[in-house]
């Protein structure tokens, strides 16, 4: 069965989507629309296939898309969605889930209202990379979780993105921006997090544009831009988060997972495959792990063909609406707990199960 998806928003990130998109059988992308009528035509062209550009409300009213993917700018994501839902279909979000708790938490209740979906990005834990390390901890080969770490650290983004302004607005900065790829991953390796303390600080400012298009543009940072975060886990590990966009070079890995026998390396969680490495006291060394399968599917729009087949067969995706609102409230915690000097505890949205391992034959279920 094909499920017809409509686009709203067709800037940077939708040519992802599109390239991905057409390896799933399950996917059709009928429609883009966008507030740049010419960006919605320039996609709709690069898809092909005889999908069309249109104007959201004519995409809304579209009786045969389920589907919407929202891939506008972030403080865009709520307003959009909650039209989608009240349109009677099915959302799936580019992180964050929403700028605000409040709102993430009204489009899960709406959609449960109204017997829809929620779903977001990112998906890269469905990954092979991330998989295999959910495997090798569940077999127990580093024995109990103990900790973890994780680093996401640059200089930010307005050395080649086009339009870099909204990352230092409110609902952009590193642990918006990326932190979603980290939290996303450690909760899906370790279970929810029930609390968390943060510190954080703006160390320019004013950040000048050298990309191409904007050019020596003058850009207010209205948000901190490195941000720590100590993560307490339900399983009793305690993990570590810096994301940074003040940072010129390090050499500190993308996360780390110690265990009471070994330590597990985890690949970069912005990609969907990468280096697994296991440290254990049997071996003694780091050894290279196979990935747990070799993947036809990969790539975004991963999680939206696995939302595309939940509803099709009526189980749970996995990209879905609990686990991207936990992400929001982790990160939110974070800065909150920067601003009052305590610890934040989490409301338990989450089971303490993660979701099942996820694996190619899931897509065909």
């Amino acid at each position: 069965m094909v499920t017809n998806i409509g686009v709203i928003g067709c800037g940077n990130i939708s040519s992802a989507y599109i390239k991905h998109s057409k390896q799933y059988e399950n996917l059709f992308f009928k429609a883009f629309a966008d507030l740049d009528s010419e960006r919605a035509q320039a996609k709709a062209e690069e898809y092909g296939q005889g999908a069309v550009a249109c104007t959201v409300e004519e995409l809304l009213a579209d009786p045969e898309i389920t589907i919407v993917l929202n891939i506008t700018i972030p403080n865009a994501h709520y307003s959009v969605a909650k039209a989608a839902l009240m349109a009677g279909k099915s959302v799936y979000n580019e992180k964050p889930l929403t700028i605000s708790k409040s709102e993430g938490k009204e489009l899960l209740e709406l959609a449960r209202e109204k017997g829809l979906r929620v779903g977001g990005a990112p998906d890269t834990f469905l990954g092979a990379g991330i998989q295999t390390c959910r495997k090798i901890i569940e077999d127990g080969l580093i024995g109990f979780p103990v900790g973890a770490t994780a680093f996401m650290m640059g200089h930010g983004h307005e050395s080649w993105h086009p339009d870099p302004e909204f990352y230092y607005q409110v609902g952009g900065g590193p642990m918006f921006d990326m932190g979603p790829y980290y939290l996303t991953a450690l909760v899906n390796l370790l279970g929810p997090i029930n609390s968390v303390s943060g510190s954080t600080r703006i160390s320019f400012p004013e950040r000048t544009i050298t990309s191409e298009k904007k050019f020596g543009k003058k850009v207010p940072v209205e948000v901190p831009t490195h941000v720590v975060g100590l993560l307490n886990f339900d399983n009793g590990a305690i993990g570590t988060i810096i994301t940074s966009f003040d940072v010129w070079a390090h050499h500190m890995p993308c996360i780390e997972i110690y265990g009471s026998k070994g330590s597990l390396v985890v690949p970069d969680p912005n990609t969907f495959e990468g280096e697994v490495l296991l440290w254990t006291e049997e071996a003694r060394e780091w050894q290279a792990i196979p990935l747990l399968e070799d993947r036809k599917f990969t790539g975004r729009s991963l999680g939206l063909a696995d939302m595309a087949y939940a509803i099709e067969n009526q189980r749970e995706h996995r990209a879905n609406g609990k686990l991207t609102y936990h992400v929001l409230e982790i990160m939110h915690a974070i800065h909150e707990s920067a601003i009052l000097d305590k610890t934040i505890a989490l409301a338990p949205v989450m089971s303490g199960k993660p979701t099942p391992l996820f694996r190619d034959a899931d897509l065909a279920k």
